[in-house]
């Protein structure tokens, strides 16, 4: 009677597709379930991967290649692993036609309609409370291919907190999140920062079309505190080409008891209304999109700002933000808060109380706010370095000396004596000409302005911005020390002016753009109207007017690109002229999500007559590069690559009406 049995067990899937339901969408929802052999056989705990599809694919996992490569390989690491593998389903309905074949994850500038972050919270309690699961984030890890490794950086990112480890196969470069009507444009190389506890894994095909993206997402990350690694394999297609070996990276993880600490220092942003991370929970207010920003939380305080777009993005004006701790302080007793404006450069005082948890509740406006706080368990804070720029990074002119703009803030109730500060780089394209300042004294609530004590020149080349950093060292209270590395970038040695510049103050103006072929290169010249800016149209920009820049570029990136025009994204560094959106337009015949991103800038409305304002103009241009003699391991390449560049120009506009 026992052979029957077995029969049966050899006749069944290796795996199992169940469902389980959802309140997020509000119906069963699909997922594809591995489980090494040993589960059955008695009552230890396993961790999970949860894996995430790539687009026009679902959980079974079988679109690209019919079952045949990712289902075996999954199937073979868990055969020999003690770990749970999740095929997550991201099918969303109104994308898709029939079984397969749509746009997966919801992540498109017009959804939100359905939050696969709450949906994934969704899922893990539910493998947690149904599967004998390690539940909590060492053991707990996503994965996933194309669109689902975004997915996978992306909830990680999100969810650090639950998330222990992340990899990502070949993923794609950038999408939108938040809720609907609040979407903004997310790339996981401009937030390294919300990774920095998290163990992160890039996998790159060197035939994939799309390599350039994996490549300045693995310099962000390289470039970071993050615990990462980084893998090339030898293939032609955009694909999962070590799924064992990515796995393995996890179980890496899972026996890496530093996940199970909670970080003293951390600093994370987010674009929804609501989150919750590390113990800190946090509510937004107002409609305008953007990114609320956390920095440098520790227990004795943190900063908060807001950016209507990242990178370098303003912040957003009508945002109120309110900030509840976790339980680390004295329940019900009194404590002082230090607000420190950070645009207005002026530090307010006030009288919190904990809860009867020991909770700590503040609300500050969107501005940008260094706060601290005062009373028994915040410790002795130490110095604060703040911001350098309004941007994410200050950007620096090569071959003269520069004043760097440090300032060192006392977030404690009580004055500093004695704090030194030190800088230093490893970087040769950095010359410091003052490594060392003393301050006698910073009082409570106060900054030290530095900026005509450091001074430093740059080197440069020519081609794009070059980043460098600089390490800074405070050393306080006698002997404790803190640092910070502070990152900049070096603008080129030679920029060219341009051919021609365009300015678009309420006009109407034709151009020539180029127009990609398609996967085997190629392309030419078509005409684009646009009707751009806010003003008289006169071609000049005034005061209070708005406009774009256009540039006409001799040649673009793609051999047939000549002699076309490009919008402008523009670098200034000046108080009369400011970015005020962000236009971020699909890129012709690119499937990537990515965007073309350029500036709209306002002049103020007063600004001195004649007021020269310098600016940078860089135009991106791009190419479908083709070249079918060459093979990528045993074959020949399979799609052209998607391959873009900026072209920077200097340029100076004149207030007042003058151009």
């Amino acid at each position: 009677m026992l052979w029957p049995l077995a029969l049966l067990a050899l006749l069944q899937p290796p795996f199992q597709d169940r469902t389980h339901p959802s309140q997020e969408f509000g119906q069963p929802r699909h997922y594809r379930l591995f489980l090494p052999p040993s589960y059955e056989d008695g009552a230890r705990r396993y961790p999970v991967i949860y894996y995430f599809h790539g687009h026009s694919d679902r959980y079974t996992l079988e679109r690209y290649d019919g079952g045949q490569d990712t289902v075996p390989k999954i199937l073979d690491f868990v055969s020999r692993h003690d770990v749970i593998v999740v095929a997550v389903d991201g099918y969303v309905a109104e994308h898709y036609t029939g079984f397969y074949g749509g746009a997966p994850w919801d992540l498109y500038a017009d959804g939100g309609g359905c939050d696969f972050g709450e949906y994934f919270l969704e899922l893990v309690s539910h493998i947690d409370s149904t599967l004998r699961t390690l539940p909590d984030r060492r053991h707990r890890a996503a994965s996933g291919l194309s669109m689902g490794g975004f997915m996978s950086l992306w909830l990680s990112a999100r969810y650090p907190h639950l998330i222990g480890s992340a990899s990502a196969f070949n993923p794609g470069p950038e999408f939108y999140t938040g809720e609907k009507g609040r979407r903004v444009l997310w790339r996981p190389k401009d937030h390294v920062g919300n990774h920095t506890r998290t163990m992160v894994r890039l996998v790159r095909a060197s035939g994939d079309y799309i390599s350039q993206y994996h490549e300045e997402t693995r310099d962000a990350y390289a470039r970071s505190a993050v615990d990462f690694e980084f893998r090339q394999d030898e293939y032609h297609r955009h694909w999962a080409t070590s799924i064992g070996e990515t796995f393995a990276f996890h179980l890496r993880a899972f026996a890496n008891s530093a996940l199970n600490n909670l970080p003293e220092v951390f600093s994370h942003d987010s674009a929804h209304r609501r989150f919750a991370v590390w113990g800190y929970e946090v509510h937004t207010e107002g409609d305008a999109p953007g990114y609320t920003c956390l920095d440098g939380v520790s227990q004795g305080g943190l900063r908060v700002t807001t950016r209507r777009w990242a990178p370098d993005g303003p912040p957003v004006a009508d945002r109120r933000i309110s900030v509840t701790t976790p339980p680390l302080y004295k329940a019900n007793h009194g404590y002082v808060l230090l607000d420190r404006h950070l645009a207005k450069g002026t530090t307010s005082r006030q009288e919190v109380k904990t809860s009867a948890d020991g909770r700590l509740s503040f609300a500050v406006d969107g501005a940008g706010h260094q706060v601290s706080f005062v009373g028994p368990g915040t410790g002795a804070q130490p110095p604060v370095v703040l911001p350098l720029t309004r941007k994410d990074r200050l950007r620096l002119d090569p071959g003269r000396e520069v004043a760097l703009p440090i300032r060192i803030y006392n977030p404690r109730g009580e004055a500093m004596k004695d704090v030194r500060v030190e800088l230093a780089s490893e970087y040769p394209t950095v010359k410091l000409l003052t490594s060392a300042v003393t301050l006698p004294l910073i009082e409570a609530g106060r900054a030290a302005d530095l900026a005509g004590q450091f001074r430093a020149v740059f080197t440069a080349g020519a081609g794009d911005f070059a980043p460098a950093r600089l390490d800074l060292k405070l050393t306080y209270d006698g002997w404790y020390t803190a640092a910070e590395a502070i990152e900049v970038l070096i603008a080129p040695e030679v920029i060219p002016a341009p051919l021609a510049v365009e300015l678009l103050d309420g006009r109407t103006v034709t151009f020539t753009v180029f127009r990609q072929r398609g996967n085997q290169g190629g392309g030419g010249p078509v005409s684009r109207t646009v009707t751009e800016g806010k003003g008289n149209g006169n071609g000049v920009l005034e005061p209070g007017e708005e406009a774009t820049l256009w540039v006409k570029l001799a040649q673009g990136l793609d051999p047939f690109d000549k002699n076309n025009w490009g919008r402008a994204k523009v670098y200034a560094d000046s108080e009369w002229l400011e970015e005020v959106a962000d236009l971020e337009e699909q890129k012709q015949r690119e499937w990537t999500g990515a965007k073309e991103r350029t500036s709209v800038v306002r002049l103020a409305p007063s600004p001195p007559p004649g007021e020269r304002v310098p600016v940078i103009l860089a135009t991106e241009s791009w190419s479908f590069h083709y070249t079918p003699d060459v093979r990528y391991g045993p074959e020949r390449l399979y799609q052209a690559f998607q391959l873009h560049q900026r072209h920077l120009h200097r340029y100076e506009l004149r207030t007042g009406g003058v151009k």
